[in-house]
């Protein structure tokens, strides 16, 4: 017993005194390793490190789902199976990474009185918001309003945010945020921001930009409340991205900083799923898009593979576009590229059919037989060329290494540099468009829809044009042509001078017509700007109707053998778990929601994908059915 009081009595003096020399330190410098509450301005550097959505889940499953079910991507051959899905894809993690910083620097302020520190949880709120939206055009109903806050007396089980609320919600949130972007008395590290660089107007303008996302979605269910939004945003004073240099566009490092977090490794676009649709592809020529070239690459098609071609009497065996388009001189040698020239010339997607898989290969087998038809034998050396463009996949991640395509036996030509990566999330050229939209759609707002439509067309144009000279893609710029090029005629990709105007005055993007063909052409136009950004195309072509069953721009293809019914227009949900903390709630919110789960705990299996046509999201339950546009 004496032992013990002894021990409870030195105890006692030692907590004294460790509190006293807790009190006598308390005004010292500490090294940063030692530091247990985090500057505010750190936690933003890191949450604006984990802001992403382009994921490689995103891109290698999300992404070929998304091109089939709306057309604006050719994923291979299509079967019935192909129209089932799999997974449920959790986008849950987004958001709430973002919310997460948010709450902590809500309650490091509150704990430590520094009001000053608000804007940093009004750029984490804002991410969070920007996310949030995502996550809820695939999920529907989300836990918003009160996740995240457990640890700060919250609850373990947060209620599910309806869709409809969340957007009531993400307005309110994001006009209080803008608030504090304009209140004079915020402090903020411009070096700690790494998207605007502390500036705070910037920071105001992106969150009042937004609310059109927003509004956009809300349309089908509510018109006039999506008008009121795009009037008031028009109406702040904090003003909306309308400008390149205002647009959320960034890199998160120079070099890598673990996690690939500068180049964006983990994102890869596999075989097929990175397809283009030859429709679109059409499209885009016939409007003398020059994204286009930013979007795909160019096929292996130069001037010298088809030299190589006659040289070896396989003439014949070019894709039937190359022939057309290759003009011979009288002794049968390529001479120079007809039609639009190059690099125009270079680009070709697949088409978009449906039949089963023989049925497929002897439909289109032009695109496929590369055992002999496109393979050239020079001596020893043999090479298979490729006739279709994929997706451009150095302007979804910084680590890709490209060869020029060259004869069998010639040069090896490579760019194998690693260049961080460049994101454009959102920008104003998408800002503008949705407001062409929402003018043309009866909203009062200061410019005309064709105002808004021709500057959104410019400023996407000159947006892309930028991230991709940022992200250093194959044949930008005069210097990687002659660096690399192979072919003398190969031509290089960046924006030229005069192109937007020749595109503006292109009947397919002219805006004229009635009301419904100017719709269509704006429609069009945001699905243009959308096709690095595949959440934004789907949601767009979901909501819109657009591309058109038998529009004479870009026709959705209707199918014989699937019903548009049976075309997909959500992901699978899957039964929750029984041991989840969360499953009568997660079961509830279903139940709500109207789904049906999928037929297994991993969602796996779902053979009747005409239940996630039918069976709708909040957002998504007035709208047009595929290819069905008024």
């Amino acid at each position: 017993m004496k032992t013990n009081k002894f021990f409870l009595i030195l105890t006692a003096i030692c907590v004294l005194g460790l509190s006293s020399c807790r009190e006598q330190f308390a005004e010292l410098n500490q090294s940063p390793s030692d530091v247990t509450n985090p500057d505010p301005s750190y936690m933003l550097t890191r949450c604006e490190l984990l802001f992403e959505f382009n994921d490689y889940t995103y891109w290698f499953y999300n992404q070929a789902l998304y091109n089939r079910w709306s057309q604006m991507g050719a994923s291979g051959s299509y079967t019935e199976e192909s129209f089932a899905v799999g997974t449920a894809v959790n986008w849950q993690s987004n958001y709430i990474t973002m919310l997460n910083y948010r709450n902590d620097i809500d309650n490091y302020i509150e704990a430590y009185d520094h009001p000053e520190m608000k804007a940093y949880s009004a750029m984490c709120g804002t991410l969070a918001a920007f996310q949030a939206i995502y996550c809820s055009d695939i999920m529907g109903d989300i836990q918003y309003t009160e996740a995240c806050k457990y640890k700060f007396g919250g609850t373990l089980t947060p209620a599910y945010d309806t869709v409809e609320s969340l957007y009531n919600t993400l307005i309110d949130d994001l006009d209080a945020y803008i608030a504090t972007f304009q209140d004079q008395s915020q402090v903020v590290v411009s070096r700690q921001d790494l998207i605007y660089k502390g500036d705070l107007a910037k920071w105001a303008r992106l969150a009042n930009t937004i609310k059109l996302k927003v509004a956009v979605r809300l349309y089908n269910n509510n018109p006039d409340k999506a008008k009121q939004i795009a009037q008031a945003v028009v109406g702040n004073s904090a003003g909306y991205i309308d400008s390149r240099e205002d647009a959320l566009i960034f890199h998160k490092a120079d070099s890598d900083t673990g996690g690939d977090l500068a180049y964006q490794t983990g994102n890869s676009l596999s075989g097929y799923m990175g397809s283009s649709s030859g429709n679109v592809i059409k499209y885009m020529i016939a409007s003398r898009d020059p994204r286009l070239r930013f979007f795909y690459t160019k096929n292996s098609y130069n001037s010298k593979i088809v030299q190589c071609f006659i040289d070896n009497e396989k003439y014949e065996d070019l894709p039937g576009y190359v022939k057309e388009l290759a003009v011979l001189d009288e002794d049968g040698n390529f001479k120079e590229w007809g039609g639009p020239g190059e690099p125009w010339v270079r680009y070709f997607g697949y088409p978009i059919v449906f039949r089963t898989s023989e049925e497929y290969k002897a439909l289109v087998g032009e695109y496929f037989d590369y055992a002999d038809r496109y393979t050239v034998k020079v001596g020893e050396s043999t090479k298979s060329y490729g006739l279709y463009s994929n997706f451009q996949e150095e302007m979804i991640r910084g680590r890709v290494d490209f060869s020029v395509p060259t004869v069998p036996g010639g040069p090896v030509i490579q760019d194998t540099e690693d260049v961080p990566w460049w994101g454009l999330y959102i920008g104003a050229g998408e800002t503008n468009l949705y407001l062409a939209e929402l003018a043309q759609l009866g909203a009062s707002l200061p410019k005309s829809a064709e105002d808004y439509y021709n500057r959104g067309v410019e400023l996407s144009v000159q947006e892309w044009d930028f991230v991709a000279g940022k992200n250093k893609i194959p044949y930008y710029g005069q210097e990687w042509v002659a660096g690399h090029a192979y072919a003398a005629d190969e031509a290089s990709i960046e924006l030229k001078d005069g192109e937007i105007a020749t595109m503006l005055a292109t009947d397919a993007v002219k805006f004229t017509g009635s009301n419904s063909e100017k719709l269509e052409k704006i429609y069009l136009q945001q699905l243009m700007n959308f096709s690095l950004m595949p959440n934004d195309q789907f949601v767009t072509a979901r909501r819109s109707g657009y591309p058109k069953i038998g529009s004479k721009l870009l026709p959705f293809v209707k199918f014989k053998e699937i019903e548009l019914a049976g075309i997909p227009r959500r992901f699978e949900f899957a039964n929750p778990l029984i041991t989840d903390v969360m499953h009568d709630i997660r079961l509830a919110n279903l139940q709500s929601q109207g789904f049906t789960p999928g037929t297994s705990q991993s969602g796996m299996g779902f053979t009747n994908s005409t239940v996630l046509n039918t069976e709708r999201l909040w957002q998504d339950k007035n709208a047009p059915q595929w290819g069905s546009a008024q």
